[in-house]
């Protein structure tokens, strides 16, 4: 999905997790468009995650390419120049 600053924005996440659950109000609140990928059921898209990240913690963010592990509302308000 597209976003009005362009940036292309991607969460795996699980259902249980409260950072996940956290990271997408953010967006939500900031009017940011992004695909979540549920890793509690989608079996590639978890394989995927643990190839980019290197491991099995959610949520997994990736803002134009840039990975980042965990919630960190700093870092993902300067990744998308908010």
């Amino acid at each position: 999905m597209e976003n009005q600053n362009n940036k292309k924005v991607f969460i795996y996440s699980t259902p249980m997790c409260p950072y996940c659950e956290m990271a997408k109000d953010f967006f939500a609140e900031n009017k940011i468009e992004f695909t979540n990928y549920d890793v509690s059921t989608d079996v590639e898209k978890r394989k995927e995650m643990v190839e980019i990240s290197g491991q099995m913690g959610v949520p997994v963010i990736i803002i134009d390419g840039q990975t980042m592990v965990g919630f960190d509302e700093d870092k993902l308000t300067e990744l998308l120049g908010l």
